[in-house]
């Protein structure tokens, strides 16, 4: 069985497959699929960007399709920059520029008020209609500087306490144990997993 994955962000797209190598779906993205509806991401929370890509998309494709949304919140800037991560230094922003802004952000900020979390929101819907929403969170603290060159994201600022090593330094053989997106993925798997019983 297909699982669409409303993304074309490769980096996510793969974390994904990784994280649930070993249901029996055939993963596939945006990418892989032509004259789709383009998603604008105006939700307030994450949640309902999740639900929005994944009931568009299933929608338009009758397929059972995964909608994703996440960010990070830091609690300093008002647990900003929320769902605006992904564009937080505004138009053509990318990953680099994105961990300069926050850095500059949280200058002068002390190490004991620096705390964040990680969130992500999996929706799952088909043509039929919505299957579930749910959601995981990995608190950590912001570094002072980028640390490590796995991952994406703000993985290189993110520094997971017990570690006390960044996502991007801990590779995801640790990351996919902790990580918001795959405790979310965890509590969706379930989800997929009973749909497969329904539909197989």
């Amino acid at each position: 069985m297909e699982l669409l994955v409303a993304t074309r962000n490769k980096k996510k797209l793969e974390e994904i497959r990784q994280i649930l190598a070993d249901l029996p779906f055939r993963v596939t993205s945006l990418d892989d699929h032509e004259g789709l509806p383009v998603i604008v991401e105006d939700g307030a929370t994450f949640e309902q960007n999740a639900l929005k890509k994944a009931a568009t998309i299933a929608l338009a494709t009758k397929r059972l399709v995964l909608g994703e949304d996440s960010g990070l919140e830091v609690a300093a800037l008002k647990n900003g920059p929320g769902v605006f991560s992904a564009r937080y230094a505004g138009s053509g922003a990318t990953d680099k520029k994105n961990n300069a802004k926050l850095l500059r952000a949280l200058r002068g900020v002390p190490a004991g008020r620096r705390g964040a979390r990680y969130r992500c929101a999996v929706a799952l819907a088909d043509g039929k209609g919505l299957v579930g929403v749910v959601s995981g969170s990995c608190r950590g603290v912001i570094g002072r500087r980028c640390r490590g060159t796995s991952g994406f994201g703000y993985d290189p600022l993110f520094v997971v306490p017990k570690h006390n090593k960044t996502f991007a330094e801990l590779g995801p053989g640790i990351k996919h144990r902790v990580s918001h997106r795959s405790r979310a993925l965890a509590k969706a798997r379930r989800l997929m997993e009973s749909y497969l019983k329904k539909n197989s």
